[in-house]
């Protein structure tokens, strides 16, 4: 089966609003912190969350699109992992930041 990358910005489209906007809540904040401790992704389905399958799906939509994560199918699961070089390219220190506050 091919691979598939579903929608996301382009590098120079990722607008710091977004960003922060996404990493506002705390679902998709748990998201975040369980992706940077796996730098090949992880399939959506196996981030614990205290949420609804239609609710994870939504976070992980936000994310997404906001560009902090990259999303692509392999066979019928989806993979998400974080795009830590395009955020630090962008916003030097901010993701590095996020994810070392305190939880």
């Amino acid at each position: 089966m091919a691979t598939k990358v579903l929608p996301q910005p382009e590098r120079g489209e990722i607008r710091v609003e977004a960003v922060l906007q996404a990493l506002g809540e705390p679902v998709r904040l748990t998201i975040v912190r369980a992706l940077a401790d796996h730098p090949a992704g992880v399939c959506c389905g196996e981030i614990e969350l205290p949420v609804t399958a239609s609710t994870r799906a939504h976070h992980l939509k936000i994310l997404r699109e906001a560009g902090v994560i990259s999303t692509h199918t392999d066979g019928t699961r989806r993979v998400s992992l974080l795009r830590r070089d395009d955020l630090e390219n962008l916003y030097p220190g901010l993701l590095t930041g996020v994810l070392s506050a305190k939880q």
